[in-house]
């Protein structure tokens, strides 16, 4: 077994936790600029999924939240914290989706970035643990 640690796995974990904590900020200042001013957000063609614009920025709000809390969870190299990570990415990458028609560039970089978050969360095993005993 192979007990040398790759620091470009760490490295990709580290990226996963700060982009986690990164997007997680973006989705709260959504919501609260979603909650402030209902015309900030315009929606340009009529999709299956719609809500009001204060029903999504609550949903921003609160899920930018719990992203940036389990981004630093990902700091303490837990499989249970990595896991959680992912889905938080997925369901994330899913709200952008469907947050679409009211912001379309910047639903497409979120979602870009969930999957490369995905990735790295993935890709390596217990590597962020093994260097930080």
């Amino acid at each position: 077994m192979d007990t040398q640690r790759s620091s470009w796995a760490v490295g990709y974990e580290a990226f996963a936790a700060i982009m986690l904590m990164v997007i997680g900020v973006f989705h709260v200042i959504a919501g609260i600029v979603a909650l402030v001013e209902d015309q900030f957000f315009v929606v340009g063609q009529k999709w299956v999924f719609q809500f009001d614009v204060t029903t999504w920025g609550w949903i921003h709000l609160l899920l930018g939240i719990v992203v940036f809390v389990s981004g630093i969870g990902i700091f303490s190299g837990n499989v249970a914290a990595r896991t959680v990570g992912v889905i938080v990415a997925a369901v994330s990458a899913i709200a952008s989706f469907l947050w679409l028609p009211y912001y379309p560039v910047w639903s497409v970089l979120i979602i870009a970035l969930d999957v490369a978050i995905i990735w790295a969360l993935t890709i390596h095993g217990r590597d962020i643990a093994n260097e930080s005993v």
